[in-house]
C-alpha cells in the first residue's frame, strides 16, 4: 500500500470509525486517540467562531452538527477561519437540516463569520473611497439580534439590512441601515460617485433630488466618515 493511501485511509477512518475498517498496524485503543484529538480540535475551532449558533443549537444538537460536518466534510485548512469558511460552506451545500433546527441557522452563522473575518483581515483602511473592512450585508432574519433568548420563528416583512465594519481601534462594529442607507452603501462599495449614486437612487425610488434630500445624504456620509466607513475624495 503506497503512502498516499494509507494516509487516505487513515483520514477516512478518523472521519468515519464506525464504518472503516482499523489500518494494519494500529490498535483501537491508539486509534481511538486520534479520533478524539482530530474531532477536539475542529470541534474548537468552529465552536469558537459561532458561538450564537452554538447556545442557540444547545449542546446535543450542536454536537450532532459538527459530528456530521467532520464526517462529511473535507477540510482543505487547519487554519481558524478557513475551517469557519468551509463550515458555511457545508451548511449552504452538504448540510441535512433536522426537525426543529432554527430557519435562521445559515444567516445567523454567515453574519458571526462575518464578524471573525472582519477581525482578522489584512486589509487596510484606505486614503479614498470606500473600506474594505466595511460590509453591507442584507438578511432575510434580524440576525443581530438572534440569541439562545430570542429565537424568531418567521421572518420580519422587511429584510435587515446591517453594516459591519472595523474602525481604525481594530474593533468590528455594525449598525442597522434603512433600505436607501443600504443601498447607497452599496453603490459607494462599488466605487460609485456620490452624487451620481444619490441622483440614481433618488430617480429609483421616485424622490425629489432637493436641497433637503442631499442634506440628508451628506449627513449620512459624514456619520461614515467618522467612523472609518468612507473617505471622500476631495471633490466628494
Amino acid at each position: 500500500m503506497s503512502g498516499v493511501q494509507q494516509q487516505r485511509d487513515f483520514a477516512a477512518r478518523i472521519r468515519q470509525p464506525e464504518v472503516q475498517a482499523l489500518l494494519p498496524g494500529i490498535t483501537a485503543e491508539r486509534m481511538a486517540v486520534y479520533e478524539e484529538l482530530f474531532f477536539n480540535n475542529v470541534a474548537s475551532l468552529v465552536g469558537g467562531a459561532f458561538p450564537v449558533l452554538r447556545r442557540v443549537l444547545g449542546a446535543e444538537r450542536w454536537q450532532r452538527l459538527l459530528r456530521a460536518f467532520f464526517t462529511e466534510h473535507q477540510a482543505s485548512t487547519p487554519y481558524f477561519l478557513g475551517i469557519s469558511q468551509e463550515f458555511i460552506a457545508w451548511l449552504q451545500q452538504g448540510y441535512r437540516a433536522e426537525p426543529g433546527d432554527p430557519a435562521f441557522m445559515l444567516e445567523l452563522a454567515h453574519y458571526e463569520w462575518v464578524e471573525l473575518a472582519l477581525d482578522v483581515s489584512d486589509a487596510q483602511l484606505p486614503e479614498r473611497g470606500w473600506s474594505p473592512l466595511a460590509w453591507p450585508l442584507a438578511y432575510r432574519w434580524p440576525v443581530q439580534r438572534i440569541g439562545a433568548d430570542h429565537c424568531p420563528t418567521q421572518p420580519p416583512a422587511e429584510p435587515t439590512c446591517l453594516l459591519v465594519w472595523r474602525d481604525r481601534q481594530d474593533q468590528v462594529r455594525f449598525m442597522q441601515l434603512a433600505p436607501f442607507a443600504y443601498q447607497l452603501a452599496l453603490r459607494l462599495q462599488a466605487g460609485e460617485p456620490p452624487v451620481q449614486a444619490q441622483l440614481e437612487l433618488a430617480t429609483a425610488h421616485g424622490l425629489a433630488a432637493d436641497r433637503n434630500y442631499f442634506a440628508n445624504a451628506r449627513a449620512l456620509l459624514d456619520d461614515w466618515q467618522a467612523r472609518n466607513i468612507w473617505f471622500p475624495h476631495p471633490e466628494d
